[in-house]
């Protein structure tokens, strides 16, 4: 007997596309990602998150309050056995203008990198020219990425325990040709949440054949790390991540960053009382973002 109360999977699936669309909205209206007149060139790999952005996206801007073009694009790196068909079917049905790109990278990265070794650094740098090269062609000023909360976190503890910097994946950035912005619409959302958003919506997903499930071993224990502290206290992971938009130059040790040698009895660093070293006040992610949702 189903409760009284209990939702319908469509039900839930709603709730769910609104807390997206919601995060969504609120990260594009904190660090200012899309304006009028905006051509965003949307990166769609056929995975779960890709395919999430652009149809948030598409929602998106059916309600916003500045109109912007979004074009998808797929790059075809020619691996054996990609399925041709999918993406274009994809976009037709959905209603986006889109570009297929077609480049053998597939080749350059096999011919490249011993076998058994770690495809995604090169095979990133490929991609990131191609895709710059798309969006010069067609006009495009932002190109939207779909990295989520979940691999800012997993960025973040990389270069803390493997790189020795305190350095995530920003949201927003500016390549280093300066004619492009690089987006992430996606920092707020979850990871699980885009899954199952993904079953809901049986997006075609397109696995990478050119790696299958290839991740280095310092990125799969980062992850697993993650989702341990999550089963432990969801709390830690949300705390984590509001910590990365609060820093406090002065307590750290960065001298680039904060001028330790000019310091004097009159101004400065001081220290901080207790209740703000361990945040007292909850920090609260999302207030009325400016595209609606």
């Amino acid at each position: 007997m189903i409760p009284e109360h209990s939702d319908t999977p469509s039900q839930k699936l709603l709730k769910l596309e609104k807390r997206l669309l919601r995060q969504v909205g609120q990260a594009i209206a904190d660090f200012g990602m899309i304006d009028e007149g905006d051509t965003v060139l949307v990166c769609v790999s056929g995975g779960k998150d890709s395919l999430g952005l652009l149809a948030l996206l598409q929602k998106l801007q059916a309600r916003a309050p500045v109109r912007f073009r979004l074009i998808a694009m797929n790059l075809d790196q020619r691996q054996p056995g990609f399925p041709e068909d999918v993406l274009p079917r994809h976009f037709a049905q959905v209603g986006v203008e889109y570009r297929i790109v077609r480049e053998d990278t597939y080749s350059i990265v096999k011919e490249k990198i011993p076998e058994g070794k770690t495809t995604c650094s090169l095979c990133s740098r490929l991609r990131r020219g191609l895709i710059y090269r798309t969006a010069r062609e067609l006009g495009a000023n932002k190109v939207a990425l779909g990295h989520h909360r979940d691999d800012i976190l997993e960025t973040f503890f990389l270069n803390l325990f493997f790189g020795g910097r305190l350095k995530a994946m920003p949201p927003k950035l500016r390549n280093d040709d300066g004619d492009l912005v690089v987006i992430r619409p996606l920092a707020y959302c979850a990871e699980e949440d885009l899954a199952r958003y993904a079953r809901g919506m049986n997006f075609p997903i397109i696995p990478c054949s050119l790696c299958g499930t290839q991740e280095n071993a310092q990125r799969r224990q980062v992850k697993a790390m993650l989702r341990a502290w999550e089963r432990e206290d969801p709390r830690r992971i949300a705390s984590i991540f509001t910590a990365l938009g609060h820093a406090v130059p002065s307590h750290l040790l960065d001298r680039a960053l904060f001028d330790f040698s000019a310091l004097d009895t009159e101004a400065g660093n001081t220290e901080a009382a207790p209740d703000e070293a361990v945040g007292a006040a909850p920090v609260h992610f999302f207030g009325t973002p400016t595209i609606r949702t």
